[in-house]
């Protein structure tokens, strides 16, 4: 039996201040064949963010550059701002056997299914409405009309979840980490992994059968 050598594409959405970046991490950090894909958005940078690691960040008329040339996976426009996945560097790694986590939002997330059907596609859901509202809140990264505007939309997302195979709620952070985790590993025993079913010759099976009897 030959299964895929090709990576793993991971795709988890979820309202804004669910946790799904701090349970990417973590899980990054207990898997060696696993990278994030580090998306590109046209928004500012915020405080402690990191260019290249947190996001690409570049100017609206960049990214609709980038768009015209086809160099994004998927995009989509939340908030007012532009979030996109870089093709090529998604590409390289799926082909050079690494396994692929995408964050991002939902009606990225439907383009990327389109186009990989075997891909996995995780939705991370808050315990509760209001424990998301006091998320935003604590933050402290964006004006109160941003939060507003992120909670309205998170009602919206959430109401997509059957667009997905999975969903993890994360109330207790350890948990969903670990039900993450279950679920990658038990995608690689996935009927849809298995290439080439080789099964040896059953006539000279049984005639060996025969023999030692």
């Amino acid at each position: 039996m030959k299964i895929k050598k090709t990576g793993s594409l991971i795709v988890i959405s979820g309202p804004s201040g669910v946790g799904k970046d701090t349970i990417c991490k973590e899980v990054l950090n207990r898997n060696n064949n696993l990278v994030l894909s580090v998306s590109m958005t046209s928004r500012e940078m915020r405080k402690g963010e990191i260019e290249g690691k947190d996001y690409y960040f570049v100017s609206k008329k960049e990214f609709e550059k980038r768009v015209k040339n086809n160099e994004l996976l998927e995009y989509a426009s939340y908030t007012g701002e532009y979030y996109g996945t870089p093709k090529k560097e998604v590409i390289d790694r799926l082909q050079n056997g690494i396994d692929v986590i995408l964050t991002i939002d939902i009606q990225g997330a439907v383009n990327i299914k389109k186009m990989y059907e075997d891909g996995i596609f995780i939705f991370i859901m808050p315990p509760d409405m209001k424990t998301l509202r006091d998320r935003l809140i604590n933050r402290k990264t964006e004006s109160i009309d941003k939060v507003i505007s992120r909670f309205t939309t998170a009602y919206k997302e959430i109401n997509e979840v059957t667009k997905y195979n999975y969903v993890v709620v994360n109330d207790v952070l350890e948990e969903a980490i670990s039900k993450v985790e279950a679920i990658l590993l038990a995608s690689k025993c996935s009927v849809s992994r298995i290439e080439d079913l080789e099964l040896d010759n059953k006539e000279e099976l049984i005639h060996e059968i025969l023999l030692k009897n």
